[in-house]
């Protein structure tokens, strides 16, 4: 078990390192998959190891699958929305949408 918390670990931190650092949106969505990925490896693995024979993990990772493709959906809608308007998709070129 201790094979699949590490990897989930290093990539939960590949994704935190690319969320804080990336200045194109794509990347940061890319890197929020990543994330989704490491929770979805923990919630098999843990239960794999500690209840064996229930489908709680896998069911719970199925939804986080479905959340993260709504999320992929709609993320890209808005980086469509926000190329078209303002010629580029850096985070720091669109920073007059704050209020």
């Amino acid at each position: 078990m201790q094979y699949y918390l590490m990897l989930a670990a290093l990539l939960f931190v590949i994704g935190l390192f690319g969320v804080i650092t990336r200045r194109n949106t794509i990347g940061i969505l890319m890197s929020l998959e990543l994330m989704f990925n490491a929770a979805n490896i923990n919630l098999v693995a843990f239960n794999r190891y500690i209840s064996g024979d229930g489908l709680t993990g896998q069911i719970f990772a199925i939804f986080i699958i479905v959340v993260a493709a709504a999320e992929a959906t709609i993320g890209l809608a808005i980086v469509l929305l926000i190329y078209r308007n303002w010629r580029g998709i850096d985070t720091d070129s669109y920073s007059v949408m704050k209020w």
